[in-house]
């Protein structure tokens, strides 16, 4: 049977200046992660990406859908509708076909993770075209509160906690818009979804409890986890995998998976999702299908 996951350690990150963004960006490296030589992986590009200081992207179009995530330091987004300022814990969607720039204005480097989603392919070049520079203006902070903020929010490790979601956090957090999930001693918080202007791709954290667990399952979509804090058991088809921060896993559709923290303290990953979820039977717990085979008799 073909491969349908694939672990990237940390430690074997290999960050290289992209091909078709050498010339005018300076300073700009990404680790690309996920792509179209991984096995399995059709819907789902996934990069760590990095900009030293005074580092620029030049603008760009894109024939592909990008969900972000600032880890590191401060990067300013630039598009037509203006620049905005993303520290670490910002996220934000860039819509297919809308031009884009990246400065980093600061004295240290950036960096953040993306989802591409449709799969950029490189014999089309990356599926990313130069544009006219669009003009540097002022940049603003990220501000979840002002509704005028249709593509970016903020998420940190409070947001996650059960015993702190009030009305007041709730209000700062990075969004009202979507509630707390709680399951299994495990808490997912919606980030960049169809309600955020995406259409192709979802983008969420996941937070474990010393006691979090999720049993063997898999989906008809491809899912993305990059490991933030804590350690995990991941199993991939029956691999197991002890995973830390700044590993990557990647699952492919059919492949059954299952979760556990390893520690006494919290587990916290970002994960993605491509295409998106459909609205029934976006997961097959492997469980369910047991209890079937071992308790319903022939009639």
């Amino acid at each position: 049977m073909a491969s349908r996951h694939l672990v990237a350690r940390a430690a074997d990150a290999r960050f290289q200046p992209p091909e078709p963004l050498t010339g005018p960006s300076t300073g700009f490296e990404r680790w690309p992660v996920i792509d179209d030589a991984t096995p399995g992986a059709v819907h789902t590009g996934f990069d760590v990406c990095r900009l030293a200081a005074g580092g620029t992207v030049a603008s760009r179009v894109a024939a592909y859908e990008q969900s972000i995530f600032l880890l590191d330091g401060e990067v300013v987004l630039q598009t037509g509708e203006g620049a905005t300022r993303l520290r670490p814990g910002d996220y934000g969607l860039i819509p297919v076909g809308v031009p884009y720039s990246w400065r980093n204005e600061s004295a240290a480097p950036a960096r953040w993770a993306q989802m591409l989603a449709p799969q950029p392919r490189a014999r089309h070049g990356g599926d990313s075209t130069p544009v006219p520079e669009l003009p540097a203006t002022a940049a603003a902070p990220v501000d979840p509160r002002d509704p005028r903020t249709r593509r970016y929010g903020h998420i940190e490790a409070a947001n996650m906690d059960v015993r702190q979601q009030s009305q007041e956090r709730l209000a700062v957090s990075a969004s009202m818009r979507t509630a707390l999930l709680v399951y299994s001693g495990i808490s997912v918080k919606m980030m960049v979804d169809s309600d955020l202007g995406a259409d192709l791709t979802t983008m969420f954290m996941v937070h474990y409890d010393p006691a979090g667990v999720a049993g063997p399952h898999d989906h008809p979509f491809e899912e993305t986890y990059l490991f933030l804090e804590g350690r995990a058991e991941g199993t991939f088809d029956g691999t197991a995998y002890e995973l830390g921060p700044g590993d990557v896993a990647f699952a492919g559709v059919g492949c059954v998976h299952s979760f556990r923290n390893l520690t006494d303290g919290p587990l916290r990953w970002l994960e993605t999702q491509a295409p998106q979820p459909p609205a029934r039977h976006s997961y097959r717990f492997r469980r369910d299908w047991d209890y079937l085979t071992d308790n319903v008799k022939e009639q």
